[in-house]
């Protein structure tokens, strides 16, 4: 095995997961509530050996809080600080930083493609509805002056959130590493959105350091070819 390509070789399979990463957290620029996501990588190396270049290992969520935005939605949330509002569908349960909610036929609060907020039940008669910073739900009723108590929203944690996994539309599925899940007195926002954390000039300077590597990479190949062709001429002759 010429060990120089093989090096070279993974160099620029990895610089292309990295490229993968960057431009799906690009594309996800606008999701409210959506996490960027980090490539991790692992040093490959034979025992007793030299290094024999770099392997994926998989990725992982960050968990810095976006932007909280004004967005005027009726039923919009957002966490100010570490948690999770907790969403479910049948028997499954996520998590999420997505508050773009409404309010469903049933009385629920609901996410766009039907995620039930937990906790929370609006009568058929309330005119509207508000959220204090611990949780609240407060509904106005067709009497005037009338406002009642309709369920309370939690704010889950967990230990180490990287471990979450991903489902999707910024949802997030618990898992054993992640640590048991705990609820915390994080203030919500009502009628506000936070923003993806993604930094759209910090990505465009990662798939530059990117492009660059995997151009360096490139060239060892080449120069790693090049010497085999080289030491395979000189055998024959």
């Amino acid at each position: 095995m010429n060990r120089a390509l093989f090096v070279a070789a993974s160099g620029m399979a990895a610089q292309q997961t990295q490229l993968d990463v960057v431009a799906d957290n690009l594309a996800n620029a606008d999701v409210a509530g959506f996490k960027a996501a980090a490539a991790d990588f692992v040093d490959v190396r034979a025992p007793g050996a030299e290094g024999l270049g770099v392997a994926w290992a998989g990725t992982h969520a960050v968990f810095e809080q976006g932007k909280l935005e004004k967005s005027g939605g009726p039923c919009d949330l957002a966490i100010d600080g570490p948690g999770f509002f907790e969403v479910a569908r049948g028997k499954t349960t996520a998590y999420t930083r997505n508050g773009a909610f409404h309010r469903a036929a049933d009385g629920s609060l609901q996410t766009a493609d039907g995620w039930r907020v937990r906790g929370v039940r609006i009568p058929a008669d309330a005119k509207g509805l508000g959220v204090d910073s611990d949780g609240r739900v407060w509904c106005e009723r067709t009497e005037p002056g009338s406002r009642t108590e309709c369920g309370r929203i939690a704010v889950t944690a967990f230990p180490a959130p990287e471990a979450l996994r991903r489902l999707g539309n910024a949802r997030f599925e618990a898992t054993e590493r992640a640590g048991r899940p705990m609820h915390v007195r994080s203030p919500i926002a009502f009628g506000m959105l936070e923003r993806s954390n993604v930094s759209i000039v910090a990505a465009m300077m990662e798939i530059l350091a990117a492009q660059r590597a995997y151009e360096a990479n490139a060239k060892g190949v080449q120069a790693a070819d090049e010497m085999q062709r080289i030491a395979n001429n000189l055998h024959r002759s």
